[in-house]
């Protein structure tokens, strides 16, 4: 499966796996989770709520892959 094909598939993903945005480069890194959007560390990308987006440019998560 390609990078691409991917994108949507989030229950494949390993929790410590540090993602991407494909649209404007922010990485979600699960030991640190997201401040901005009040996500605790240790949450993983699967982990997170289907609303969620990357806090740069409100990037959908169907947008993110894992670097």
């Amino acid at each position: 499966m390609t990078s691409f094909e991917n994108f949507s598939v989030r229950k494949d993903i390993a929790d410590g796996a540090r993602m991407e945005c494909g649209i404007c480069w922010i990485v979600y890194d699960p030991a640190e989770g997201d401040e901005a959007t009040q996500i605790a560390a240790g949450t993983p990308f699967a982990g997170l709520p289907e609303n969620w987006r990357c806090r740069k440019l409100r990037c959908a998560q169907i947008e993110v892959h894992g670097d």
